[in-house]
């Protein structure tokens, strides 16, 4: 688990591990808003009014962005934060971070796409869908290759530079059948939760801004089924409601970490029995020590470039390769 979404751990240590190990060379404003809440007791003061699960820094920053937060340096956002502290933590009490990248399907889908189709795929932790769609988006995988839908480009082009021998598709897979399951699921057709997706994307990251806007656009066409409820409760009858002949993916990214030790190892045993007792595959894009056993089925040695931060993309409990948490890269292992 990423200390910043650890509740057990001090305040000031979750800002200053997001600041440096999560922001820093990804989000400038993020880095400083972080770096100064972890050594600003006042601001500290606020946030411990909060439950400690929702104290988070990703969380307090989209809200505080939500309710018009300007990016900048730390000084503004403190008195910012100080003069709105009660609209912030309204939506801190009742929202959670969703953030609902569609670039992470570009890490994805290369693995999708190696399972034998039609394909079934059940997102736990689903958000709004967008990364239920992964048929409906053209990618790029620098010189590895662009693939496109059959019907044409889409007007999502999601774009990953590669390392590794990444096995890129020939075409999308087949999907015959999706759903998704989230505590608290995103209506694409309603501008609120829109907005609030548009509120998670970090402050200096506008293609991601455009990307979510157009794949929004994309799924309003057709919703994705989503179930709200808990995941641990529910992935077994969807799975069951899956067609017979499809291959069942039950699918993640960045969701575990929110569980405690007991509810991921619930989760990782659920998914064994299912592959046993039905075949389905289990595809995680998580931290590198959140699924259970997928740290130790990596190489000794890693890419120089691989940082703390990046994600692990395992099939079945295997790691398959290390992802930028945005799916903006992806190394794929030998």
């Amino acid at each position: 688990m990423r200390t910043s979404t650890d509740a057990a751990a001090d305040t000031a240590l979750r800002y200053r591990a997001f600041a440096e190990v999560e922001a820093r060379g990804l989000s400038a404003c993020y880095e400083a808003w972080a770096a100064g809440v972890a050594e600003d007791p006042a601001t500290i003061g606020l946030i411990d009014r909060l439950p400690a699960a929702k104290r988070q820094p990703n969380l307090v920053f989209s809200a505080a962005r939500f309710h018009g937060a300007e990016a900048g340096g730390y000084p503004g956002f403190r008195a910012w934060l100080a003069a709105h502290w009660a609209e912030v933590e309204q939506t801190c009490r009742t929202h959670a971070t969703q953030t609902n990248e569609p670039g992470r399907c570009a890490v994805l889908l290369p693995a999708l796409g190696s399972l034998p189709g039609p394909l079934a795929l059940i997102e736990v932790g689903a958000s709004a869908g967008l990364c239920l769609l992964p048929d409906r988006y053209s990618y790029r995988w620098g010189p590895a290759g662009r693939l496109d839908p059959a019907d044409g480009p889409s007007p999502v082009l999601l774009e990953c530079a590669v390392t590794g021998a990444v096995p890129v598709p020939s075409r999308l897979p087949w999907v015959a059948w999706r759903a998704g399951i989230d505590l608290n699921p995103l209506d694409v057709t309603d501008p609120a939760d829109v907005a609030w997706l548009e509120a998670l994307i970090w402050p200096e990251h506008e293609d991601r801004r455009a990307r979510l806007r157009a794949a929004v656009q994309v799924a309003r066409a057709t919703p994705p089924r989503l179930v709200r409820g808990d995941l641990n409760d529910l992935v077994e009858s969807l799975v069951a409601e899956a067609p017979a002949e499809a291959t069942v993916v039950v699918f993640h990214t960045a969701v575990l970490a929110y569980l405690d030790e007991a509810g991921r190892d619930r989760f990782a045993a659920t998914m064994a029995r299912l592959k046993t007792e039905r075949g389905v595959r289990w595809l995680a894009n998580e931290g590198r020590t959140v699924v259970p056993g997928v740290a130790g089925t990596l190489p000794s040695t890693l890419p120089a470039a691989s940082g703390t931060a990046d994600f692990v993309l395992s099939l079945d409990g295997r790691a398959l390769a290390l992802a930028q948490p945005h799916g903006r890269a992806v190394h794929w292992l030998d």
